[in-house]
């Protein structure tokens, strides 16, 4: 009788075999619903086997296999066989997770066709600049693997790059992958990419379409009737049967690294994936992440460079550092920066006020007795958001209504501290009751037409000045915006991660480019109490190179990634006794002392000790060889599995981490 070897989306590493009187070979990749518990799941048949380990008389029958769409294909499964290996992610998690919601549901919603969208209109292919054309040169897209890094200044053309590869891919009858970091980064591209190309299939996969929709597209990728598809770190794993082209753009954004289930970065499975399928990559960025530009400059990657603007009239924006030891500010903004916005409202230009910080005020406290606005769940503070008068966890969501005096002491005159996008709005409302002034953040744009509205606005010239957080720093073209001024920026050197130069870099560099991208010039003033630090001097200079080498330079005397490779073991439970022993046990396993090539250190709590009433602890992995971490990290977690742990404690692994 044959056996379908299944996986299931659970947090265990192994398959169920399960009786099939009528399955063949043929059903691998096909979906199944099965019996599990008192229950039924939907699972993916990875053999099928004629006969099973277990006893026959323990196996349970399938109840049904499911032959629509059709059966996966063997590239998607080598490639979550990759993932599931690399990221010690059990494989059904992997293969479930890369599934759209419908198909895993065990009663699928009523399938609907999908409305006709309205073509955009056609637009024209700019002429290219020596740099664009020397760029796409490089890139043979018929010639099999080859992994490439744009590194173009903002403004320099990069999507332009993207959109001449891709119209040769669809020349040659191949499909496109195009990924970008986040939701609010696709509707603008989503347009221009309908633009170019009004009689080819694009589909955009993200989570703010809804459930059939994006059932529908990824239906239409994996028939291959998309020639392109457009979307965020999971559309890696669509599948798409003619894929001859993978672009990722903003390679170095964050976004693309999952924080929960599977703990994977969508930037290095793409380059794995073209890798197996034998097809280009290209990764663009303005600020390259330093993994990929240590890959350039090491020959693993082929360094492609746009140093000038697309536009000949546009130059990159003039930079000046402003030391606020020596300035007097009103609500964090020195009169300098004001002076500047007011020239542009004169001249009907566009400013941006940067504050990567929503809300009002990070803070509310009582200077009687000391009390502060923290979190019940979190350690962290409860930021206070005036408009709706609450105070709102942006860890775990957690809010409050603001209280009328101190809980501790009575006292009445309690005061917010420090200021965040809505305060700063409020000021220059008051400041310049004239301009139209557009707050841009999450409390602001909670949905992709309050997002499309947001950019129209922008566009039309309905607003003088802007004040917004890292939505607005990245991939955005307003032709009138020629000053940004940048509040707040000595947190992150203040940060603990050895990452936060980089991330502080890459987010000035981001939000400065959004100044002078057409005719008018841009002019970018950042306010900082430490004018002489060598970052603002490579910011000031837009010297990402100079500012690379330096950090890689001290990354290699440290022994940090990427000349160290890491994994973290975490651990959340109600007391951090629980999460600190089981960390222990896992360092004490004899597996540990088999594998001297791998240093362990000592738990600790993480930086964010205290998550929704979970205490969170973590133990560091790291190897100076990649094979050797690879070789330990399975062992290990096995070794892992076997251990006893405090009840309501849960425990993963996270390779090559972000954040520690």
């Amino acid at each position: 009788m044959p056996v379908l070897r299944v996986a299931l989306d659970l947090p265990l590493h192994r398959l169920f075999d399960y009786r099939a009187d009528d399955a063949t070979p043929a059903d691998v990749g096909l979906r199944v619903r099965v019996p599990f518990g008192r229950g039924e799941r939907i699972g993916v048949i990875v053999a099928v086997v004629e006969q099973s380990e277990w006893p026959a008389g323990q196996l349970k029958t399938a109840r049904e296999i499911l032959r629509d769409p059709g059966p996966l294909p063997d590239d998607f499964f080598a490639l979550c066989e990759f993932a599931s290996t690399y990221y010690q992610a059990p494989l059904g998690e992997v293969l479930l997770q890369a599934l759209p919601a419908g198909l895993k549901r065990l009663s699928p919603p009523e399938r609907r066709a999908g409305r006709p969208r309205k073509p955009p209109p056609a637009l024209p292919e700019p002429a290219l600049t020596e740099e664009q054309a020397a760029a796409i040169g490089q890139v043979d897209i018929d010639g099999g693997y080859s992994a490439h890094l744009l590194f173009g200044v903002t403004g320099s053309g990069k999507t332009e790059v993207y959109l001449r590869l891709i119209d040769q891919a669809l020349q040659l009858g191949r499909q496109v992958l195009l990924l970008v970091p986040e939701i609010n980064l696709t509707p603008q591209l989503e347009d221009r990419v309908r633009g170019r190309f009004p009689d080819r299939c694009v589909v955009s996969l993200h989570s703010e379409l809804a459930e059939a929709a994006r059932e529908r597209n990824w239906r239409s990728a994996f028939a291959g009737e998309a020639d392109l598809v457009l979307g965020t770190r999971l559309s890696v794993f669509t599948p798409l049967p003619r894929l001859g082209l993978i672009i990722v753009d903003e390679e170095h954004d964050p976004s693309f690294k999952q924080q929960d289930g599977m703990r994977y970065s969508a930037r290095d499975v793409a380059v794995v994936r073209a890798r197996q399928l034998a097809v280009p990559v290209l990764l663009g960025s303005a600020t390259p992440s330093l993994e990929s530009w240590a890959n350039a400059q090491g020959g693993r990657y082929k360094l492609l460079t746009l140093k000038e603007r697309a536009n000949p009239a546009a130059r990159l924006p003039a930079v000046h550092v402003l030391d606020t030891r020596r300035l007097t500010l009103k609500e964090g903004i020195s009169e300098p920066l004001l002076a500047a916005i007011r020239e542009r409202l004169a001249r009907g230009e566009q400013s941006l006020v940067f504050l990567n910080r929503r809300g009002y005020a990070p803070v509310l406290a009582c200077p009687a007795c000391g009390w502060v606005s923290r979190c019940q769940r979190c350690a962290a503070n409860l930021v206070l958001h005036l408009a709706d008068r609450r105070l709102r966890c942006h860890h775990c969501g957690f809010e409050n209504g603001i209280p009328r005096a101190c809980p501790t002491c009575g006292n009445q005159d309690i005061h917010p501290y420090g200021r965040g996008t809505q305060r700063v709005e409020e000021w220059l409302q008051g400041e310049f009751p004239d301009a139209r002034i557009l707050r841009v953040d999450r409390d602001s744009v909670k949905s992709r037409t309050q997002w499309e509205t947001m950019l129209e606005r922008i566009h039309g010239g309905e607003a003088d000045i802007l004040v917004g957080t890292q939505m607005l720093a990245k991939g955005h073209d307003f032709p009138k915006l020629t000053l940004v001024g940048v509040l707040g920026a000595d947190a992150a050197l203040y940060a603990a991660d050895w990452r936060a130069p980089e991330r502080l870099f890459a987010q000035l560099m981001q939000v400065a480019g959004r100044a002078g991208r057409a005719e008018l010039r841009g002019e970018v003033l950042v306010q900082t109490q430490y004018p002489d630090h060598p970052l603002f001097a490579a910011v000031a200079s837009h010297d990402y190179p100079g500012f690379a080498a330096t950090q890689l330079q001290e990354r290699e005397q440290a022994g940090f990634p990427p000349y160290a490779f890491q994994a973290v073991l975490r651990a959340e439970a109600p007391a951090m006794a629980d999460a600190v022993a089981f960390l222990e046990l896992a360092a004490a396993l004899p597996v540990v002392k088999a594998h001297d090539q791998v240093m362990l250190y000592d738990p600790v709590p993480m930086k964010m000790a205290r998550l929704a009433n979970l205490e969170r602890g973590q133990l560091l992995a790291e190897a100076f060889s990649r094979p050797a971490l690879q070789a330990f990290l399975p062992r290990w977690r096995e070794a892992i599995e076997g251990l006893k742990t405090a009840n309501k404690l849960r425990w993963h692994l996270e390779v090559d981490p972000l954040e520690l």
